[in-house]
Formats: C-alpha cells, structure tokens, sequence
C-alpha cells in the first residue's frame, strides 16, 4: 500500500472557517489523503464567526506533511506574533512538497521566510503587505509558482484545493471532486472583486479591512525581524 499524501492544515484562533473548512471539503475527498488538522496547542479553538473546532493535533506532534496549508482570520495578527506558531510553519513547510494558504495566510508563510524568491496572492486588502515586502502579488484567485501555491480572499479555498487535487492526481479527479460538491458558482452580485464592486460597497469594506491594517503591518514586520 501506498504511503498516504498528508495534508497538514495549520489552525489559529480566530481563524476565517472557510478559509479552512473549503480547501478541507475538497482535499478529504481526495484518494490517499490523510487530513491532519493542527494547531500550537491542540485541543479545541474558536473561528472568527464563533464556530468551534475540537479534537486538534498539537503542531509539535505532527513530524511531517506532504502539503501545509495555512488559512487566514482576523486571528491572523495574534498569530504573527505567536513565534512558536510561525516557527512550526517554517519546520514544516520547509520539509513540504507544497506550501499552501488561503486568504491573508500567505502572510504567515511570508512570516516564516516560505515565500522568498515567489509570486503569490492573497486577500485583495491585504496584498499590498506582501508588495511590501519585495514578493511578486498577482490579482488571481490562485498563483502558484513551484512549491507554493496561494488562493485569494476566502472562497478562492475551494479553486485553490482543485488546483492541487489536479497537481496531485490529475484534472479528472479534480473535475470529478467539482462536480460531486457542485461547485458551480453562479453569485447573484458581480460584486466579487474590487474591479466588479460598486464603488460605494468597494469603499466600505476597504475602510473597514484598513481598521486592521497598521496593527498587522506591524505584527508582520516584527515577525521578520526577530529569528524563528
């Protein structure tokens, strides 16, 4: 038999629950993967919309992953100041066949030095952070470039997993994977991004994403300046 693909999804508090439970939804149904759900202490954790996780490995449990993938929250801040939590990152992404994140995680993968050298994405309010910091951002719902493979903001999870699923085991299976959770996306607003977005609406919601934008600018840059 086959050694199984394991996939390991690094959790914070505070986390965004799609970012997570998306990318989760498609890569459990993917043949020989072994889904490992972890975070700095194991045990349970509260998302951001209040939702609750239990039953999490503890990260200093977990030796290995084929695949990491990192989601993003309104969490994301705390845990970029959480060096035992960015140090894991680094371990395992560095051993990793892929690097993974979806949403604003591209910024604890660029915390933990895993985008060096790459292009990526992340949420459109938040992409400017990684321009900041020399890395190549793309407006795309998925970048991948080598090992690392970046989704957008939230609902780009679920594109991100097909991207890998069809990396891994082909486009069939990944086709296969779309059409049995009917992913079909038909919004009803053409309000999906900030190019579609009534300029009334693109303004609200960036001002409200630019309440949190110093605090994590600053927990961002403290992260690279201190050794994981």
């Amino acid at each position: 038999m086959e050694r199984p693909f394991t996939i390991v999804f690094i959790l914070f508090p505070q986390l965004t629950q799609l970012d997570f439970t998306g990318p989760f939804e498609v890569l459990q149904r993917l043949p020989g993967a072994r889904l490992v759900v972890a975070s700095r202490e194991g045990g349970s954790l509260s998302a951001d919309s209040g939702l609750t996780f239990t039953g999490l490995a503890r990260l200093s449990d977990v030796t290995e992953a084929d695949a990491i993938c990192v989601p993003g929250g309104y969490g994301l801040t705390a845990a970029l100041g959480d060096r035992e939590l960015v140090a894991h990152v680094q371990r395992l992404g560095r051993a990793a066949r892929y690097v993974t994140s979806v949403c604003t995680g591209s910024l604890l993968l660029a915390a933990a030095g895993l985008l060096e050298g790459k292009r990526a994405t992340c949420h459109w309010a938040f992409r400017p952070l990684l321009a900041e910091l020399g890395i190549q951002t793309e407006a795309a719902r998925v970048v991948r470039d080598g090992n690392v493979i970046t989704g957008g903001g939230v609902t780009a999870g679920i594109d991100f997993a097909l991207t890998l699923v069809a990396e891994i085991a082909g486009a069939d299976v990944a086709r296969s994977i779309q059409l049995s959770i009917e992913y079909d996306p038909q919004p009803p607003f053409g309000a999906g991004s900030p190019e579609t977005a009534p300029a009334e609406v693109l303004t609200r919601v960036r001002d409200r994403a630019l309440l949190q934008y110093p605090e994590r600018r600053a927990a961002l840059l403290a992260a690279l300046a201190r050794p994981v």
